[in-house]
């Protein structure tokens, strides 16, 4: 019993104190990616991104200083074309956890004046930011990485939280493959 309450007690603080970002990657397995040293962003679709001005700036500049940190340079005759797509949707966790207290007896479970037990309400933010690396011949989407987390609405963390989902998502580009 008291295993399960400890289990639940480190659940349910994990899940409230952490702030993960999973991210999935995906590519085409006939593309040899050291052939990309350049790259350059598709304005297009970087205009349709659904945030702030800001926030779009923000992504470019930490996109741009991971790109460099892997020897990546921007060009106007690119070998990569940089895309990034933006959604964000409200989320509510709730969490319930049963009263424990001191019982009859001596330590920890159940007692009869210990009723019901409590619900923990917490909103937040999840945001999904994708980037697509497209060739800049064939226009074909060879890479994309998506990172889904939480987001911060205090702007003294927006640019953390933003280069944390850039540098999370671009630790999987350039794949590692098998040599053939």
């Amino acid at each position: 019993m008291k295993k399960l309450f400890l289990l639940t007690a480190v659940l349910a603080l994990c899940l409230t104190s952490c702030s993960t970002i999973r991210v999935n990657a995906d590519y085409d397995k006939e593309v040899t990616f050291s052939q990309y040293k350049t790259y350059a962003y598709q304005k297009a679709a970087i205009d349709k991104a659904a945030i702030s001005d800001l926030d779009k700036r923000r992504i470019l500049r930490s996109i741009d200083e991971v790109m460099a940190t892997k020897g990546f340079t921007k060009s106007e005759t690119p070998d990569l074309i940089v895309s990034i797509f933006t959604q964000e949707k409200e989320q509510v966790d709730v969490i319930q956890s049963p009263m424990w207290g001191w019982g009859w007896g001596w330590g920890w479970g159940w007692s009869p004046w210990a009723w019901g037990g409590f619900n923990s309400v917490y909103q937040y933010v999840e945001g999904k930011l994708t980037i697509d690396f497209r060739d800049a011949k064939t226009k074909e989407l060879i890479w994309q990485g998506v990172g889904e987390g939480e987001l911060t609405q205090r702007m003294e963390k927006k640019d953390a939280n933003i280069k944390e989902f850039v540098t999370k998502i671009l630790e999987h580009y350039p794949p590692q493959q098998e040599k053939k």
